[in-house]
């Protein structure tokens, strides 16, 4: 529904009335300034400026090689030396007008310091609004809080809170019971985003916790920070709504509405998602386990909502959905333990000895790096072959992250090398061809002969 002319004409003086007031509220700040006083107190915050500058510019470069040498800090400890670098000459500024205010106020009247103390207090909240802002990792949503908090107590400083306030609701939208006005949106944005920051904030300290909590399973610590997550945004969220007023009541029936139709064009991702929550209950995988699906073998990297993260040895990264695995068969080399037995099937000739070849393959395997020596090798034999004594030998290890086709061509390279020193031959199939006397291929050797010996006689 679009307002009448009679709801935008209140609305339009309205907006009228409050930039007049802006305007006077601007002249008589301009009037002020010939004041000697107000003059001078300018001058001095001018000079003060100027002294961080120059004092910046000297200490800037020393506190810059210090951080440099700070080698083992942590992390979160340099990037706060990083911002406090970047803001020197504000901090040094805000020191330096404090100092020169009370020094002020103790040798002459409050009134000439009153100027000094509005910059004073401009400063230090611009400076602390910098400082929280780098909470928020999102860039344009730390700039949108930054220069709204920095707009919100410049006004509220200079005490226009009331003038600024009715200009900005005065510009508003009526849709039927609805009325949006920009003073509506503005404190959205700024408290969504502050509610939004200080959300990501907790989920990362206690993303953090849980990490380092040994006693709670990687998937459960998958499935707690998601759950938080879950919360914590969603009671940002709620909680910005209602403060700016939006009545979130007419909302269930239209989310119900839109929730059913959800269900029925987004089934799959529905049903990953379901999946996804029963894979992380069940623990049947985890973070770090190394999994066969289909003809994909890797580790997993991370467990989302809506796939699993598998990366394999030559560097590809699969995203298997969630509802593959709980339906499709799925091999986890470390579920319930880390052991893991590798077959490998070889043949030597029918002249050595089997038992020889039983002992040698078998040190040869256990002398090999990562195969296990508490689970000792064994080898069989399994069949008498066209050729060869066939064999099967059988070893363990317990880090299957670390591949299997290399410790398998490593067992077999030195099962070549044990083989060589005893004598013992792999051997490899030959055939043996013979040609029939009455066959054509015979006789036409005959024939050939024949006629090379009668053309040298």
């Amino acid at each position: 529904m679009e307002p009448t002319d009679d709801a935008a004409t209140p609305q339009l003086g309205d907006l009228l009335d409050a930039g007049q007031g802006l305007i006077g509220q601007a002249e008589s700040f301009v009037m002020a300034l010939w004041r000697p006083w107000v003059g001078y107190q300018l001058l001095i915050a001018l000079g003060l400026f100027a002294v961080a500058h120059v004092a910046r510019m000297v200490l800037a470069p020393r506190l810059h090689d210090w951080m440099r040498a700070r080698e083992g800090w942590p992390m979160w400890r340099i990037r706060w030396l990083v911002v406090l670098h970047k803001r020197l000459r504000a901090i040094i500024f805000v020191v330096l007008i404090w100092i020169v205010i009370f020094v002020m106020r103790e040798v002459t009247w409050a009134s000439r310091t009153y100027q000094l103390g509005i910059i004073a207090n401009l400063a230090t909240a611009w400076l602390l609004i910098a400082f929280a802002t780098r909470l928020i990792a999102n860039p344009l949503l730390r700039k949108i809080v930054r220069y709204g908090g920095w707009v919100w107590v410049t006004v509220s400083i200079l005490g226009l809170t009331d003038q600024v306030a009715g200009a900005l609701d005065s510009a508003a939208l009526s849709l039927g019971n609805l009325r949006i006005s920009v003073l509506m949106v503005l404190q959205a944005v700024l408290i969504v985003g502050v509610l939004w920051a200080a959300a990501r904030f907790l989920t990362r300290s206690a993303r953090g916790r849980i990490a380092g909590n040994a006693d709670i399973s990687p998937s459960m610590q998958v499935l707690a920070v998601k759950a938080m997550q879950l919360v914590f945004y969603g009671t940002a969220v709620f909680i910005g709504l209602k403060a700016i007023g939006i009545d979130l009541t007419g909302l269930a029936v239209l989310s119900g509405a839109i929730g059913v139709g959800l269900g029925f064009g987004l089934q799959k991702v529905v049903s990953n998602l379901v999946s996804g929550v029963i894979l992380l209950l069940d623990k049947s995988i985890k973070p770090g386990d190394v999994i066969t699906i289909g003809e994909t073998f890797g580790w997993i990297n991370a467990l989302g909502a809506r796939y699993v993260s598998i990366t394999t040895r030559d560097g590809k990264e699969y995203l298997i959905p969630n509802e593959d695995l709980i339906t499709g068969q799925v091999v986890n080399w470390s579920h319930s333990n880390d052991f893991v037995r590798l077959d490998i099937t070889f043949g030597t000739s029918y002249g050595d000895d089997p038992h020889l070849v039983r002992k040698v393959a078998i040190a040869a395997a256990m002398a090999v790096p990562r195969v296990l020596e508490q689970r000792p090798a064994v080898c069989h034999i399994t069949g008498f072959g066209d050729s060869s004594v066939d064999y099967i030998l059988r070893f363990w290890i317990s880090d299957p992250t670390g591949g299997l086709t290399n410790i398998r061509g490593n067992v077999f390279l030195a099962l070549w090398d044990a083989f060589a020193e005893h004598g013992i031959s792999i051997p490899f199939p030959q055939r043996e061809v013979r040609v029939l006397d009455r066959s054509t291929l015979a006789m036409r050797r005959a024939a050939a002969a024949a006629e090379k010996d009668v053309t040298q006689v």
